[in-house]
């Protein structure tokens, strides 16, 4: 599961090549200078019948215990794997396989390469492509042991016939007129650097080389990792937070799903417009029309604790945003300021502010040395930490800018355009692309891995948007309710294989994010639900704010559960508070309160 785009069954393993058919100039490959001796080899005989394991009979039995033996080895468990061998009688490798392993690690080349000859390999180009693997190390090892003159007579001899991979031989061949304090730094670069060259090259001989002579690397461990990958893909609901189980099949139900009230938050004293989890989930920051934001701490059990009330702000405070390291919140006024605070201290580190212009939203860029704001006027302002205006669109948008986002590279800019337009700038090319709506858009959101957006409309729809190449629409959502307000929606649960949205039903609705199913309906609130927040780290923790002026924290315990109030005077620990706190904020349980006296930038 995850996104609706993983439609694709697991990938196979591919074998690669490093065969190209063209040969060097000036040289073909002939019997004459074959390295590999005399004819090619073989294919071995049919020892029989094949004898199948397992309840479908699909099984080979040889292939099973090689495989198991395999990963006996690889695990560190020796003295077991011999044991499968011998009392089985199937060996992992043919005596002949044994020992040009050994050749290999002894850098017994020469004889490596005549024992190749005798494995019972039918394709001449896989025999040529693992000949070369062999004569590559060779090669460097010569280089390495300062032998000119041996690693030039391999280099011509026996690896510039062999007709294959023309530009590693020339990078080969470029090693040796270089400087002799340039030939560690071309092994670097040529990847063959390395304290354990030889077990490496063992690695790659058996990505060439047919699994029936060598059986791969972690097949074992492979296989396993594909058919969990299977079941978890065809997990409708999956959102589970335990690794999957080898003992039984996989499968979530409902149950995982965060549907369930554990807390009821109720320390802002108006409606709660908005709150967003930080990027490691330890955070809670909401935004009140009662001019406050909130700073709540998830602690170890996962319940929320007020850290720090902020206060400082002459207007409704319109959303948060979190630093890229979760060490500093923005806040932003409606019409008014952004407020940079310091997470643990709970102080007003900064406030940016325009003269005769209010800020609309903010967000931060992905090294945390710069944040964005959409100001009244429909510009969009780039600031340093200090305060100094590095840069700014003007004069490009006709509507009042709202939501804004950043891709994680930095190179993206997402903001509204117009009143049905959303304007994706590319601040390298300068390329714009537009998503283009029927209706309003009243808001949006990004979703991790910066492919999609989800849109929120007026006419009470939300749209699935991919935005990595040109913008296409894939998905709609519907069924909340939505009048008079922005109401905000998000992605979540494992993967953000969900859709959340709040609802002016005094709902938080759940969809499907693949299939555009409605899956939970979540009542408790008792007036509309404007924002959700899905923990990034916690598949099993949602929050919702209200015009109720509380913040509902949703889990997956179940309904016999406790809930807990938190904020309201009967659940009150004592306020910490500084000489500034005012006296409303008394019973707003154990966290401090902060107005901003940060320096301010104009």
């Amino acid at each position: 599961m995850g996104g609706f785009e993983d439609d694709e069954p697991p990938s196979k393993r591919a074998r690669p090549s490093s065969v190209e058919s063209a040969s060097l100039d000036g040289l073909c490959y002939s019997k004459s200078v074959n390295p590999l001796g005399g004819t090619m080899a073989r294919p071995l005989t049919s020892q029989g019948k094949e004898v199948m394991v397992g309840s479908k009979g699909v099984i080979k039995k040889d292939e099973f215990v090689r495989i198991i033996t395999k990963a006996l080895y690889t695990l560190g468990y020796e003295k077991s794997g011999a044991v499968l061998e011998e009392e089985s009688g199937i060996t992992l490798h043919s005596p002949l396989v044994n020992l040009f392993r050994k050749q290999v690690l002894d850098g017994n080349w020469d004889t490596a390469v005549a024992t190749l000859n005798k494995l019972g390999l039918l394709d001449e180009n896989t025999l040529k492509s693992a000949a070369f693997l062999l004569l590559e190390q060779k090669f460097f090892e010569h280089l390495r042991n300062d032998n000119l003159m041996g690693a030039i007579k391999t280099l011509r001899s026996e690896i510039s016939p062999l007709g294959v991979n023309r530009r590693r031989v020339h990078e080969m061949s470029s090693c040796i007129i270089s400087s002799p304090q340039n030939v560690l730094l071309a092994f670097s670069k040529l990847g063959t650097e390395t304290c354990n060259s030889r077990l490496k090259l063992l690695e790659e001989l058996q990505k060439v080389l047919p699994p029936t002579v060598m059986v791969p690397e972690r097949r074992l461990e492979n296989i396993v990792e594909q058919a969990l990958t299977v079941q978890r893909e065809a997990c409708y609901l999956h959102n589970s937070i335990d690794g999957l189980s080898l003992y039984v099949d996989h499968h979530c139900g409902k149950d995982q799903i965060p549907s369930r009230t554990l807390q009821v938050l109720r320390a802002h004293r108006d409606e709660v417009w908005f709150l967003q989890f930080s990027n490691n989930g330890k955070y809670l920051a909401s935004a009140s029309n009662d001019k406050s934001a909130i700073i709540w701490k998830v602690d170890e059990d996962g319940e929320l604790l007020l850290k720090y009330i902020l206060t400082g702000h002459e207007k409704p405070v319109m959303m948060v945003a979190w630093s890229p390291d979760d060490r500093q919140l923005l806040t932003c006024g409606m019409e008014e300021a952004i407020r940079r605070w310091d997470v643990e201290s709970g102080e007003c580190i900064h406030v940016y502010e325009k003269p005769g212009l209010g800020l609309m939203s903010c967000g931060w860029f992905p090294d945390g040395k710069q944040i964005l704001a959409g100001l009244f006027d429909q510009t969009l302002c780039l600031w340093d930490l200090d305060g100094k205006e590095a840069d700014c669109w003007k004069g490009q948008r006709s509507s009042k800018t709202s939501d804004l986002a950043v891709s994680k590279d930095g190179e993206l800019i997402i903001s509204m355009s117009r009143d049905c337009t959303i304007l994706l700038f590319n601040r390298d090319t300068k390329q714009e692309r537009l998503i283009e709506e029927e209706d309003t858009i009243t808001s949006f959101s990004l979703s991790e891995d910066g492919d999609f957006l989800l849109v929120n409309l007026v006419n009470e729809e939300i749209h699935l948007w991919n935005i990595r190449n040109e913008p296409s629409r894939v998905r709609q959502y519907t069924g909340h309710k939505r009048s008079r307000f922005v109401i905000r929606s998000c992605f979540g649960g494992s993967e953000q294989a969900f859709i959340a949205s709040g609802s002016e039903d005094s709902k938080v609705y759940i969809w499907h994010r693949a299939t555009g199913d409605v899956i939970e309906t979540l009542s408790g609130h008792s007036g509309a639900v404007n924002c959700v927040s899905w923990n990034p780290t916690n598949p099993h923790m949602l929050a919702s704010a209200s015009d109720d002026h509380s913040i509902r924290i949703w889990g997956v315990k179940k309904a016999s559960a406790k809930r807990k109030d938190v904020g309201s005077s009967s659940s009150s620990n004592g306020a910490h508070m500084n000489g500034s706190a005012s006296a409303s904020a008394s019973a707003n349980g154990n966290g401090f309160v902060h107005q901003c006296n940060g320096s301010r930038s104009k």
